[in-house]
Parts: structure tokens; C-alpha cells; sequence
């Protein structure tokens, strides 16, 4: 399983990277690999609110919807429409072209919550 050691996660299993205030966001390896074939992602639009800890879409696999949670506040600046026409690319590349939603953070604090790659590797190793 793959754990990019320059990104942050959340216990709900997205991953961020953080860049100039700016966060992409998408769901982890392990989460791709448990939810299965992804069919849809059900994204926010641009300049819709996040707010830390609560949904801000859905994603749908053969086996499941499941709610996509928001790492941190702000406001959504960018999705990733190629999603649409192409859901499986979070399974084929989760922390690259499955990435989801970029978010101009409002409290950059918020990262402070989130667990280190070791710290997420050790939460799904238990």
C-alpha cells in the first residue's frame, strides 16, 4: 500500500497536500482499494464551503457509496472534472490524477489536526 510521505490524512482516509495555503485532496490508497472499482464521484462546486470534519460529496464504488469528509475549512477554488468522465482514474492513481477538490484553507491550524503518514500507517495496520 502507498503512503506518500509529503502529504498529511485523515482518520476518514482522504490525504492532502498542502502548498501555499492551497489543499488538493483525495481519498488514500488503502480507501480506494477497500471501497473497490470506483463508477462516481460526486464533487462540490467551485466556490462551495468546506468545513472541517463534515461531507463534502460522495463516491461511489461497486460496493458502496460512501460519504467524502473535508480535511479543513475553505472554500472549494478548483475540482477535478476529468472525474467524470473518468472515476476509476482514484483507483488506477489516487495521489495523482484522482485528485479531487482543491480548497483555499481559511485556518491553516486545521493541518495541526492531521496525522503524519506514520501516524495514518499505524492507524490501518490496527
Amino acid at each position: 500500500m502507498n503512503v506518500p510521505g509529503n502529504l498529511r490524512y485523515t482518520e476518514d482516509h482522504e490525504w492532502l497536500r498542502v502548498q501555499d495555503g492551497i489543499v488538493t485532496i483525495g481519498i488514500t490508497d488503502y480507501a480506494q482499494n477497500e471501497l473497490g472499482d470506483i463508477v462516481y464521484v460526486e464533487l462540490p462546486e467551485t466556490s462551495a464551503e468546506t468545513a472541517q470534519g463534515e461531507p463534502f460529496g460522495t463516491i461511489e464504488a461497486v460496493k458502496a457509496v460512501s460519504d467524502l469528509i473535508a480535511p479543513v475549512t475553505g472554500e472549494v477554488i478548483e475540482i477535478n472534472d476529468s472525474l467524470d468522465d473518468e472515476p476509476e482514474a482514484v483507483n488506477s492513481d489516487p495521489y495523482g490524477a484522482g485528485w479531487m477538490i482543491k480548497v483555499k484553507m481559511r485556518d491553516e491550524s486545521e493541518i495541526d489536526n492531521l496525522m503524519s503518514p506514520e501516524a495514518y500507517i499505524d492507524m490501518i495496520d490496527h
